[in-house]
């Protein structure tokens, strides 16, 4: 069977990005730390995350801190994730959530001209989210 899902490599918060998705977005978070692992041709700092997959809620998604000597920022329009709630109240919820726990609006969710209700929000974590209920 083949899968897919995103991988963000986080700047250094990726523990507390995901357990924040956790929480918005329902589902199981499994998190696995550098801590233990021996061979590792590299000394991390404690406590990085080296792998973690949120799963089994409205999105599937993994990650794991950065450890770049100079991480990238989140922030930017070159890639977003697509969540589709059930219903226009559930996707209004959904995006007044996320800025009222310190992201940012970057387009009001409302009806399109396709029919659909749509809109865009920056978490606090700088993930651009488009937030899509179909008119069907």
């Amino acid at each position: 069977m083949f899968s897919s899902t995103p991988y963000i490599s986080f700047p250094g918060n990726a523990r507390e990005a995901l357990e924040y998705y956790a929480d918005v977005f329902g589902g199981t978070l499994d998190v696995m730390t550098y801590e233990g692992m021996e061979g590792l041709p590299f000394d991390p700092p404690p406590g990085v995350v080296a792998h973690a997959q949120l799963h089994g809620g409205l999105v599937t998604l993994s990650g794991a801190d950065d450890i770049d000597e100079n991480p990238q920022p989140l922030a930017g329009s070159a890639y977003s994730m697509l969540v589709m709630p059930a219903s226009v109240e559930d996707g209004k919820v959904l995006v007044e959530r996320i800025v009222a726990d310190g992201g940012s609006l970057e387009m009001p969710f409302e009806q399109a001209p396709w029919g659909d209700h749509f809109g865009q929000v920056a978490d606090r974590f700088g993930v651009l989210w488009q937030v899509n209920v179909s008119a069907s």
